[in-house]
């Protein structure tokens, strides 16, 4: 298999991590998104705000230390408004698509409101996707990749000339 293989076995593994924590991340805007129209009076549009700010949270949390665990640490404070921005841009997309529904063509049963948070949350995760990849949990640069793996060889190739190295006894 050539070195192409291999990128899109790694974008594939970073997809079906990325899905994972999204999925668990639209079971959580959900419930919560019909929790909060079952328990207040707040309207449709309003409910699924709130529920997308408690699963934009979640999948912070997801995507940090699950699916993207392994890129870059060093900017943490850009990472993260990085992230909130294009969250926030998710947010609108999402509920910008609910909000049409709900007041443009007045779907405002349950079921309505839910296929079109479904709908909303389906667009906006496709965003979301290329944005967090492209901007926010970069890969580590190549020359720092590089840098680290030639420094754990040099550690490793002295450790084993130190333990190759006969003993001098002490008389």
């Amino acid at each position: 298999m050539g070195h192409g293989s291999s990128g899109l076995r790694r974008i594939v593994r970073e997809a079906a991590k990325f899905g994972a924590v999204g999925g668990a991340g639209l079971l959580v805007n959900l419930v919560v998104f019909n929790l909060v129209r079952h328990v207040t009076e707040l309207p449709v549009v309003r409910a699924s705000v709130i529920a997308t700010v408690v699963a934009i949270a979640f999948n912070y949390i997801g995507f940090r230390y699950f699916t993207y665990r392994d890129r870059d640490k060093s900017g943490r404070t850009k990472e993260l408004t990085l992230f909130l921005l294009f969250s926030v841009v998710g947010l609108v997309i999402e509920n910008g698509i609910l909000y049409a529904a709900t007041y443009g063509f007045g779907w405002d049963s349950p079921l309505q409101s839910n296929i079109f948070k479904f709908v909303g949350i389906g667009i906006a995760t496709l965003f979301r996707f290329w944005s967090y990849r492209s901007w926010v949990f970069k890969t580590l640069p190549a020359r720092e990749a590089v840098a680290s793996a030639e420094s754990f060889l040099e550690e490793a190739q002295e450790a084993a000339a130190r333990k190759a190295r006969p003993r001098q006894r002490v008389l």
